[in-house]
């Protein structure tokens, strides 16, 4: 049985949780005046993504849209007649660009003729498409080779990521958001925080005088977001991103209710972000211990994620592998050399002379 407080609010691991239980899928549920959680299914083992519906007078603002899928479409069909009783929806706001949060902002901008609202870097991110055609290019075989992969399973990583669920609905304006910008939403002001690591510039929703702040993917209760490198950008070092906006967001209160793009939403934002600082540290420190031999992004990623089932979970694996990789290359205190197209990665001999960081070719 789980442990309770004083107000009748689930503890567990150091969060505090005010509901005990999820709404089902396709369910909405209020969570303050005006703000109601949405649960809308996903076709993963996440099943589910959290979306949040503004009130705003005699309307809506949709906070992030859920998956491009029939099943998606169905359940906005749903709320349109539930919850808005037919009110429209006035705005669209787009945490990040990642499918599951702007799958079908597209859809629902053209429905109501009405704006979205995102960051820069997130919306330019939209038509960086994930690589397509019948066959994947030299670059992408390229860099799961150099990871450890054979041809066969760089092959199944491609099909993998072709999946049309991948491939959010594009849409040709935006509203731009910014660090600071504030949001009037049905009497409420919400602030923009930017963070950074997960995605380029995801905007979370900071409403001051209500003590709500609206996570999208940047912080999670339970289980962390993926902060990864992939064959886009192979020598990304989005993880100092990720630290660094972790950070940043300690100058919100430890005391909002965190409405989180997963799970439930929960109390005690500080020591959330304290355990996620202290996730990816330990993952440094693992995968430093591991290299005092050679070792390769494959080896290394058995070490840090010793149990995944399938493709998509390797793919997600290795991009994290290789994020804390590249972040200790950038400190020095990790070497890579490439021998026969696979790099192998091992702890820098602290004799050895120091690589510039700003040396990129």
């Amino acid at each position: 049985m789980a442990d309770l407080d004083h107000n009748g609010h689930e503890l567990r691991d150091g969060l505090r949780y005010p509901w005990p239980e999820a709404p089902a899928g396709g369910e909405v549920r209020k969570v303050a005046d005006g703000v109601f959680w949405l649960r809308m299914p996903l076709p993963f083992r996440l099943d589910h993504i959290n979306l949040y519906l503004l009130r705003d007078g005699d309307g809506w603002v949709a906070v992030d849209t859920g998956m491009n899928t029939e099943q998606t479409r169905e359940v906005w069909e749903q709320v349109f007649t539930g919850l808005c009783a037919g009110q429209p929806l006035r705005a669209v706001v787009c945490t990040h660009f990642h499918s599951d949060h702007a799958g079908v902002a597209g859809w629902l901008a053209e429905r109501f003729r009405c704006p979205v609202y995102m960051t820069e870097a997130e919306y330019q991110s939209l038509y960086v498409k994930v690589p397509s055609g019948a066959e994947p290019g030299w670059d992408f075989l390229a860099h799961y080779a150099r990871a450890g992969f054979n041809a066969e399973q760089a092959g199944d990583m491609y099909r993998t990521i072709q999946n049309g669920h991948f491939r959010p609905l594009h849409f040709n304006s935006y509203r731009r958001l910014r660090e600071g910008d504030r949001l009037r939403i049905g009497g409420r002001a919400w602030r923009v925080v930017v963070g950074r690591g997960h995605s380029p510039e995801h905007a979370c929703l900071y409403a001051e005088d209500d003590g709500l702040l609206i996570s999208g993917d940047q912080v999670l209760p339970r289980i962390t977001s993926t902060v990864g490198v992939h064959a886009t950008e192979p020598d990304a070092d989005p993880l100092r991103d990720w630290l660094a906006s972790i950070d940043h967001l300690r100058d919100v209160p430890d005391s909002v209710l965190v409405l989180p793009a997963h799970e439930r939403p929960f109390f005690n934002l500080h020591a959330r972000l304290d355990q996620l600082a202290a996730h990816h540290r330990a993952h440094l420190a693992l995968l430093l211990a591991t290299c005092d031999e050679p070792r390769s992004a494959l080896e290394l990623m058995a070490v840090l994620f010793p149990k995944l089932s399938g493709r998509f979970d390797e793919l997600m694996a290795l991009g994290e592998t290789l994020a804390h990789a590249n972040f200790l290359m950038a400190e020095g205190s990790l070497s890579r050399a490439e021998h026969g197209g696979l790099y192998r990665y091992r702890r820098r001999d602290p004799d050895a002379p120091a690589t510039d960081p700003r040396d990129v070719l």
